[in-house]
């Protein structure tokens, strides 16, 4: 997913292999989604990554509407 605009998002090079990141983390933007796309609540996922609930909502929010859409 293409994380551009994401104000909690940064790439920076050679942290991680240069992997969208939640800013001041070292936690893929990704695996965050990735663990509420496969069922784990915003709570679970903040506390899995020790991340703020409402971070994780952003990322939420953002995936939800920067998503593409899926042709058949």
């Amino acid at each position: 997913m293409d994380w551009t605009g994401c104000e909690i998002v940064e790439v920076v090079l050679g942290k991680v292999s240069g992997v969208p990141l939640i800013k001041n983390t070292r936690v893929p933007a990704d695996l965050v989604v990735g663990s509420l796309e496969a069922g784990e609540s915003i709570e679970e996922v903040a506390y899995n990554f020790d991340l703020k609930p409402a971070d994780v909502l952003v990322l939420k929010r953002f995936r939800d509407t920067h998503q593409p859409a899926l042709h058949p």
